[in-house]
């Protein structure tokens, strides 16, 4: 079935300047591209901060840098550079990967607190669907006049927590373990905050990007080669975790300097889960992107500290599926939180080239709160 067959209802603007800006583009969008674009209501939020990041946006020059996020008291998040090539994804398919930098530990609550926790004296509430609340009913969408309330304060945010993501204090939360229990949806606008407040494009990997960064140039099982008895020197997982996640870089980075790739908490990737989407790619295909068109299931990629060490291996896929919300009450379940997600968190990108603002804006909303999605939460 072609993807335009089965395009969203709620989805309604043109796609045509991905199509002129292809060339520039550092992702194929398979299928195919989408004939419109999800949250058109927040399409001119998502312009703002392009023209934003165009104007500001430094470059580094393949090179380490820091960027400080305002947000979270001027924490540094450091970003490593992922030099272009070409690999074997899965083991099965040629794919060209253009550069981009990585962060280079999993996303910690130092910088996602302040995201989550984005009004805790509820002043300012936030809509079911993230926007801010400027009618008193949290089940209506309001959008913020643009001219007035500053970029990074109109996106979309997570409403109040409603379950102990931490289970008893058996999950720690202290600002050098990794943030999880984040939806596919809250992830995305997490990237989508953080550049409001950079100038810089970041966003979540496809999945090609996240395996090229994970072997970091090799051909083995595991980043460090084929044998898994020294697997306890790279990651987190079964045998040495505990059944919990602990501080970043606490093992050896990969080869590109890359902590964690392996074991700890999961990490979201921006795809749709499909079983045989490497082998339905062709050979030689620059930085493909399996585009979702539902909520489930997306593509989780490095294993955790609750998993066995094969699902640890830089080619090992899994995806999200509606279980992870078992215990959630409400209906529909939440768009932001899951009750059964704290092995999963995320890594952010920033591609070489500054995409397109409508490849911006589909990257930062493939998972928004709309009814065709809330059904496969009821």
């Amino acid at each position: 079935m072609k993807l335009s067959s089965v395009l969203l209802a709620g989805f309604s603007l043109s796609l045509s300047s991905l199509v002129a800006d292809e060339v520039k583009s550092s992702v194929t969008i398979l299928p195919e591209k989408p004939a419109t674009l999800p949250a058109p209501e927040q399409l001119e939020l998502s312009k703002k901060l392009h023209a934003l990041i165009v104007k500001t946006a430094k470059s580094e020059a393949g090179k380490a840098y820091e960027v400080k996020v305002p947000k979270a008291e001027n924490q540094p998040l450091k970003l490593l550079p992922i030099p272009g090539g070409a690999f074997q994804f899965g083991g099965k398919k040629t794919v060209k990967i253009a550069p981009f930098w990585m962060s280079e530990t999993e996303i910690t609550w130092a910088h996602y607190d302040p995201f989550w926790q984005n009004d805790p004296n509820f002043k300012n509430p936030r809509n079911k669907d993230g926007t801010i609340d400027l009618d008193n009913d949290r089940y209506t969408t309001d959008q913020a006049d643009l001219t007035k309330v500053p970029l990074v304060d109109a996106i979309s945010q997570p409403t109040t927590q409603y379950h102990d993501m931490f289970v008893q204090n058996s999950f720690k939360h202290a600002p050098k373990f990794p943030a999880m229990d984040m939806t596919n949806h809250a992830a995305s606008k997490f990237c989508q905050w953080l550049s409001a407040q950079t100038g810089h494009f970041y966003r979540l990997p496809t999945e090609a990007e996240w395996e090229y960064a994970c072997r970091a140039g090799t051909t083995t099982a595991y980043s460090f080669g084929d044998d898994a008895s020294k697997l306890g020197e790279y990651a987190w997982f079964v045998d040495n975790g505990d059944l919990t996640y602990h501080e970043v870089a606490q093992k050896k980075p990969n080869p590109w300097g890359l902590y964690d790739m392996h074991g700890n908490v999961s990490e979201w990737t921006i795809d749709g889960f499909e079983k045989d989407a490497i082998d339905q790619l062709k050979d030689g295909v620059t930085g493909p992107w399996h585009f979702p068109t539902k909520r489930y299931p997306r593509v989780i990629r490095g294993g955790s500290a609750d998993d066995d060490a094969e699902i640890l291996q830089s080619s090992a896929r899994n995806a999200s599926s509606p279980q992870l919300k078992y215990q959630d009450p409400q209906i529909p379940k939440s768009v932001w939180y899951y009750t059964d997600g704290q092995f999963i968190g995320l890594r952010v990108i920033r591609p070489a080239d500054i995409p397109s603002a409508e490849e911006m804006h589909l990257f930062w909303n493939t998972d928004a709160r709309i009814p065709q999605f809330n059904k496969e939460d009821l």
